[in-house]
Order: C-alpha cells, then sequence, then structure tokens
C-alpha cells in the first residue's frame, strides 16, 4: 500500500488543498445515468466501464499518454523503411480499455442501444484521454461504409469488431483484432475533396494509388478508407498497411502533426508511392461511399464535447467542494453557484442532445432524424466546449491552469471536434443541404421540435419565431444562426420532454429565452441550488 505524500513541510504545512481521487464515470455521473437509461443502453455494461476508467490506473495512464507523445520511425537501422509510430506502454493500455470492452463492436452486435452504448462509452473516456478516441471511432465507423463491398466487409469487419486489440505490425490475416483510419483531405482542396489529385490507376493485382494525403489520422491503423481520381471519377479505396504477398504497402509518412491537442493520437502526412489498393464502390461515387464512415464519426464528435465539459465540470465541483476562500467553502458561495449551475447545464444539453442523437442512430426508422440532428448538434456542442472548459479551468484559479490537473488537456482538445470531420461553417451549409435535398429530414426535425409544444409558453413562441423568421431555408449567411437557433431550441425539446423540470426550466430561460448576458453565471431566475443538488451523485 503506497504511503500518502506528506502534508507537513520544512516551512509550512499544506492545508486546504483537495485530495484527488478515483471518480467512478457512472456512479458519480446521474445525469449519465439518466440519459443512458432513457437511450437504452446497456447500463450494467456501462457501470463496468464506468468504474474502470475512472480509476487512479487509468487516470495516470491518460496523464502518461498525453506526456508521452508518439515518436516517427520511417527507417530501421538498416536504412530500410518502416513508416511506423511507436506510443507509450500507457497508449495501448487505453486503447485496450477501450477496443476491449467493444468500443467499435456494440454498435454491430445486433443487440438494442448499440450505437448510444457506445456513444455513451466515449463520453466516459474522453473524460480520461480523449486522444485515443480518434482511431476506435474510425473503426467504428468504418463498418458500415465497407457495406459497399461485401467480400471488403467479410474480410475486415470480424476483426474491426473483435473485441480485441491487437498493436502488432503485421498483414490483416495473421492479426486478432484490426483498427481502420482515414485519409481524404489534401493540401489544396481541405474538405473540398472533389478537388483532390490523387489518382488511382487499374492494374492485374487491383489499383495502385499515387498522390499525398495532408492529413491521415491513426498512421498506425491497419487499413485506410480514403479517396482518389479513377477514370471513373473520384472514387473510395481502402488501402491495407500490407499488400497481398506480405509487403508492406507503399503508404509513406512524410511527418506527424505537431498538433495544439489530442497529444497521444498521432496524426500524419503521407504519400502513396503506387500503393496497392482496393475499390470500395463505384468509381465516381467516392464521396456517397465514404459518407457513411464521416456520418458515424459526427455522432462521436457529437458526443465528445460533452464527455470533454463533464470532465471538466467534475473537476470544478471537487476544487470548489473542498477549497475555501474568505471563510466559506467556495461551493458555499452565491457567485461560485450561478457559475458551476451555468456550466451544468451546458454539460447536460450537450449529454442529452447527443444521447438522443445516438438513440435515432440505433432506429432505423429514425434514420432521417440522425442524418439532419448530429450535424445540429455537433455545431452546437463544440461551440460551447471551448468557452465551457474555459470557465471550469477559472473555476481552480491558477491550479486550473498547470498540468497537474486534466483541465489544460481537455482545454487543449476543446476545438478539435469542431474542426475535424467537418467545421463550423461546412457543417451548416451542410445542414441547409441536407434540409434541402432530403425532405425527410426536414420533416422528422420539424417533428421532434414540436414534440415539446403546450408545455413551456417561452419554448412555443420561441419555436413560432424561428418558423416565421425562416418559413424555409435561410441564406447562406446566415446558416450559422439558423444553426444555433435549431440547437437552442432542439435541446429544449429533449429537456422538456425527458428531463428534471428544474433543467428544463434552466436551458429554456437562458438559452431558449435570452435570460442571461453573453458570460456564464450570468443567468437570473434559474434555480441554481436544485441543478447542483442534481449532480450529487
Amino acid at each position: 500500500m503506497p504511503h500518502a505524500p506528506r502534508s507537513r513541510q520544512t516551512t509550512h504545512e499544506v492545508t486546504n488543498q483537495p485530495d484527488p481521487t478515483a471518480r467512478d464515470l457512472w456512479l458519480t455521473d446521474p445525469a449519465l445515468r439518466h440519459w443512458a437509461g432513457l437511450a437504452g443502453t446497456d447500463t450494467a455494461h456501462l457501470a463496468r466501464f464506468g468504474a474502470r476508467a475512472g480509476s487512479d490506473t487509468l487516470r495516470e495512464a491518460g496523464r502518461l499518454a498525453n506526456r508521452h507523445p508518439p515518436e516517427l520511425r520511417l527507417f530501421d537501422r538498416g536504412g530500410r523503411r518502416l513508416d511506423e509510430v511507436e506510443f507509450h506502454p500507457a497508449y495501448h493500455q487505453l486503447m485496450d480499455l477501450g477496443l476491449g470492452n467493444g468500443y467499435a463492436a456494440c454498435a454491430w452486435e445486433g443487440t438494442a442501444g448499440g450505437h448510444a452504448t457506445h456513444a455513451a462509452m466515449l463520453y466516459m473516456l474522453s473524460q480520461i484521454e480523449p486522444g485515443v478516441c480518434c482511431p476506435m471511432t474510425m473503426t467504428y465507423a468504418a463498418v458500415p461504409a465497407l457495406a459497399a463491398d461485401p467480400a471488403l466487409s467479410a474480410e475486415w469487419r470480424p476483426k474491426l469488431t473483435a473485441r480485441a486489440y491487437d498493436p502488432t505490425v503485421a498483414p490483416l490475416a495473421a492479426k486478432r483484432a484490426a483498427t481502420m483510419g482515414m485519409a481524404m483531405t489534401e493540401k489544396q482542396g481541405g474538405s473540398d475533396v472533389r478537388a483532390n489529385s490523387t489518382t488511382a490507376q487499374p492494374d492485374a493485382e487491383g489499383w495502385r494509388l499515387r498522390g499525398h494525403k495532408w492529413f491521415c489520422s491513426a498512421p498506425m491503423c491497419d487499413g485506410f478508407l480514403t479517396l482518389a481520381q479513377a477514370p471513373g471519377g473520384l472514387t473510395c479505396f481502402l488501402v491495407p498497411r500490407w499488400t497481398p504477398d506480405g509487403e508492406r504497402n507503399a503508404m509513406q509518412i512524410q511527418r506527424l502533426k505537431d498538433k495544439l491537442g489530442n497529444r497521444a493520437n498521432a496524426s500524419a502526412e503521407i504519400e502513396y508511392h503506387d500503393a496497392w489498393a482496393q475499390q470500395l464502390g463505384p468509381q465516381g461515387q467516392g464521396v456517397r461511399t465514404i459518407i457513411e464512415m464521416v456520418q458515424h464519426t459526427r455522432l462521436d464528435t457529437a458526443m465528445a464535447p460533452a464527455g470533454l465539459m463533464r470532465g471538466a465540470l467534475a473537476e470544478a465541483l471537487w476544487w470548489a467542494q473542498g477549497r475555501s476562500a474568505f471563510q466559506r467553502r467556495l461551493i458555499d458561495q452565491p457567485l461560485m453557484r450561478a457559475v458551476l449551475a451555468d456550466l451544468a447545464i451546458e454539460a447536460e444539453g450537450a449529454l442529452a442532445m447527443a444521447l438522443r442523437v445516438a438513440r435515432a442512430f440505433d432506429d432505423p426508422a429514425q434514420a432521417a432524424l440522425a442524418r439532419i440532428a448530429v450535424a445540429v448538434v455537433k455545431f452546437w456542442s463544440n461551440k460551447r466546449c471551448i468557452w465551457m472548459i474555459g470557465e471550469a479551468m477559472e473555476c481552480l484559479g491558477g491550479m486550473g491552469y498547470v498540468e497537474d490537473t486534466p483541465l489544460p488537456m481537455l482545454y487543449r482538445e476543446a476545438p478539435l471536434n469542431g474542426i475535424w470531420e467537418g467545421s463550423g461553417n461546412v457543417i451548416c451549409l451542410d445542414i441547409l443541404r441536407a434540409l434541402a435535398r432530403e425532405p425527410a429530414a426536414a420533416d422528422a426535425l420539424r417533428a421532434e421540435l414540436m414534440a415539446a409544444t403546450g408545455a413551456d409558453r417561452r419554448y412555443d413562441a420561441a419555436l413560432k419565431a424561428h418558423l416565421d423568421r425562416w418559413p424555409g431555408l435561410p441564406p447562406e449567411a446566415e446558416a450559422r444562426a439558423y444553426a444555433e437557433r435549431l440547437a437552442v431550441l432542439f435541446g429544449a425539446s429533449v429537456l422538456i420532454r425527458q428531463g428534471s423540470a428544474a433543467m428544463a426550466d434552466a436551458w429554456v430561460a437562458t438559452r431558449v429565452d435570452g435570460q442571461r448576458g453573453a458570460l456564464p453565471g450570468t443567468a437570473t431566475g434559474i434555480d441554481s441550488d436544485a441543478i447542483l443538488a442534481g449532480l450529487a451523485a
């Protein structure tokens, strides 16, 4: 049993410093238990996962994975190309935690609530170390895209959904489990993937790809879905790390990205030097094929900010409950309570919306709602995540700004999911495009908003004002205002129908009806005591 650190120093005794403790991510999160239950998740599995993920051992693994970023190994000692990335053992420990417990598998095993269970696992793991979620999310999201080719799906799907983690560098046939990455964007186009210049030429063994990718996520995956210009137009391909004859494929890593956050995860610039590839889906339909993967990664980028916000809120609450200033605990001071309540509203709203979207992913009859709502929630929650975590840091004062707490890691991660899988403008334009081209999506979203009418006159008035302002789609320049309003109304609809009375009232008052200033903690007329009481385990 390790000894506790010494509080009595040579010059002073350490007091008024809350002791960090392990935190069961399921038992200490009443909001998660409530919304996960409504979403039909495997709550017994989530309870076990939350207890393990919140342990001291796994929290330390998250810290180490961030402190020791991946390293690129281009060559072996004899000068032979390797194009490998080496990770700290803590990274592998976290990957094993996620994949071994079904992070990439549970949505595809035919059990009810699989996507929502997956999303809840992401929510909890994001609080410990969000970087490892990237390769696991892509592995989860690749499964529906592979359905475009039954033979490829039969080869890859069993190992992508194996409930195991196998980091060995070996051909697929020699591995008990596999991961899948993605490489779409290029220097000249970014999100405009139709401007891609990578070419694909057929040969007797399949296809050969030549070109570059400016952003390849998780370059140590076993395979990658990518886009290239084939004779028939932009086409999706699967590029494995190994060729059929057991040679390393000609996919060469140029460098690893030096990113603001997401430090435990590797992201790379790569080149294809006539790399061997297999066609996935029809020629000229590359975007339509790979969009199945993008749609499911978007679910995770809609849920991730909720997890990051919950992690930051938990740190702020822990500090406020254990720290005193001016003869009172911080948690007992009215202004601090107002700030913490506002942060709690933001965090629970993001969770409630994301799990509502995940529930739509689980129900084929709600596919149209899933298509549009995931974009709306992704846009809103990621924009709110940045300021929310910054405010949580401030609750700790100077302590929140140092790496001894997880808040700097969470803050660096906060902008990421708003950028990946479509930045703000791209997402807002996608919302307009989906509503214009897919009448079922527009109908499903309108029905979801109308379902909450009659319970709160402020909500009813705000929804009417929204529909009166935009009886059709807005001009492009108003796309952000339109998407923002859809998000706050969607959140209100979910909370009014299924949340606590205090939380629903607070969301409507502050996010819908505007009874707050521009900054956190400026709301008036909300029941902060009831909101904070609801955070008690």
